[in-house]
C-alpha cells in the first residue's frame, strides 16, 4: 500500500468506492498481517470467498492485548496503549505512520465541527494524562496545537482554574470546545455548575472506575442541567482505531466516509445484523491500514439505515466469542 492508497482512503465519496477499497485493504491485510491471516484461515475466509463487506471477518479486539497486530514491516513510530489497572493487560496499537493518524482525526474533526482554528480547546482528561501512550491525549494535544488559541490547553485536577477559564471565555464570547472524560466532567458540573452559551461540552471515555457507571442518557441529563446547555456531544474512538465517530448531541454517532459501524449477534461472532437490533459493534476503519481495519469491539450498539449508530454499553463477559479460534 502506497501514498495513492492513503489518498484513496480520504477521498471516498460513495458506498461503492468504500466497498471497493475495503475489499482491496482486506486482501492487503490478509497477505501481510500474520495474526489476521491465521484468524481468517481458521474461519475458512480468504480473498477468494470474501467478495462483499457482509462476508468480512472481524478480528476480536482482545488480540491487541496478546499479539502484535501489524500489516507492515515498518517499525512503529509510536505504540499507543489502552487504559487499564496495573493488573490488567493493555492493548497495544503499533502505528508506523503518525501522519496517517493525524490526517484521519483532523479530517474527521473538520468534517463535523469545521476548522480547528476556530476553537479554543480545553481538555479535561485526568485518567489519560496520568499514563503514557494515550492516543486520545496525542489527538487532543495536536488539536490544541493547531487551534493556536492562547487559552487552549490541558487541565489535570484543577477544576477551579478550569471553571475560571470557562467563565472568562464565556464573557468574551469565545467559541470553545471542552472535551473531557465522563467522570471528570461530572466532578466539574457538581462543584462548579455554570451557564455556558459558547461552549461545546464533549464527553468521552466513561468513568474509568472512578465513579458509578451511568447510561449515556442519564449522564447527559446531569451535564445539560448543570452546564445550562441543550446538547452534550460525544466522541467514539479507541486505542485500537485511528478514526473517530462523533455525536452532536442526540446520542446518534456519525462516522467519516472511511469508517463504518456494523453489528453482530452477541451469540454469533460471524453474523451480520439488520439495522435497529442491539448487537456487538464491528468497526471498519480504513485508516487502520497498517494494523487491522476490521475490528470486533466489546461495545454493544444499534445501527440505522442512514449510517448513524448508537453505543449502548459493553459486553458483560471479558472476552468476545471467537477469541479461542486463534492460538499462536
Amino acid at each position: 500500500m502506497n501514498q495513492d492508497s492513503i489518498q484513496k482512503i480520504f477521498s471516498i465519496s460513495n458506498p461503492l468506492d468504500f466497498e471497493r477499497l475495503t475489499l482491496e485493504i482486506f486482501q492487503y491485510q490478509y497477505r501481510n498481517n500474520t495474526v489476521y491471516k491465521t484468524y481468517c484461515d481458521h474461519l475458512g475466509k480468504s480473498p477468494s470467498n470474501v467478495l462483499q463487506i457482509q462476508q468480512l471477518p472481524f478480528l476480536p479486539i482482545e488480540f491487541f492485548k496478546t499479539h502484535k497486530i501489524t500489516s507492515t514491516e515498518k517499525e512503529a513510530a509510536v505504540i499507543f496503549e489502552s487504559s487499564g489497572t496495573t493488573q490488567s493487560i493493555k492493548s497495544k496499537h503499533h502505528v508506523p505512520d503518525l501522519n496517517l493518524y493525524k490526517k484521519s482525526f483532523l479530517e474527521s474533526f473538520s468534517l463535523f465541527y469545521g476548522p480547528v482554528e476556530e476553537y479554543c480547546i480545553l481538555a479535561l482528561l485526568p485518567s489519560y494524562l496520568e499514563r503514557e501512550g494515550s492516543s486520545l491525549v496525542f489527538m487532543v494535544d495536536e488539536l490544541i496545537s493547531i487551534s493556536k488559541h492562547p487559552e487552549s490547553g490541558f487541565y489535570l485536577n484543577d477544576l477551579e482554574a478550569l471553571n475560571h477559564k470557562l467563565e472568562q471565555l464565556e464573557k468574551s464570547r469565545t467559541k470553545t470546545l471542552l472535551i473531557g472524560v465522563s467522570f471528570a466532567l461530572l466532578d466539574l458540573a457538581e462543584q462548579f455548575p455554570t451557564q455556558l452559551e459558547n461552549t461545546i461540552i464533549m464527553e468521552t471515555g466513561g468513568m474509568k472506575g472512578r465513579r458509578k457507571e451511568l447510561i449515556r442518557e442519564e449522564l447527559h441529563q446531569i451535564l445539560k442541567k448543570d452546564f445550562g446547555v441543550t446538547k452534550i456531544h460525544s466522541e467514539y474512538g479507541m486505542t485500537e482505531l485511528l478514526s473517530q465517530a462523533y455525536s452532536q448531541g442526540d446520542g446518534l454517532f456519525k462516522s467519516p466516509s472511511w469508517m463504518k459501524v456494523m453489528t453482530r449477534d452477541t451469540e454469533d461472532p460471524l453474523s451480520v445484523q439488520t439495522h435497529g437490533k442491539t448487537g456487538g459493534i464491528n468497526v471498519i476503519d480504513l485508516a487502520n491500514l497498517y494494523s487491522c481495519s476490521f475490528i470486533a469491539t466489546q461495545d454493544l450498539g444499534k445501527t440505522y439505515a442512514d449510517g448513524t449508530f448508537e453505543v449502548l454499553g459493553r459486553f458483560d463477559h471479558s472476552d468476545i466469542r471467537g477469541c479461542n479460534l486463534l492460538a499462536l
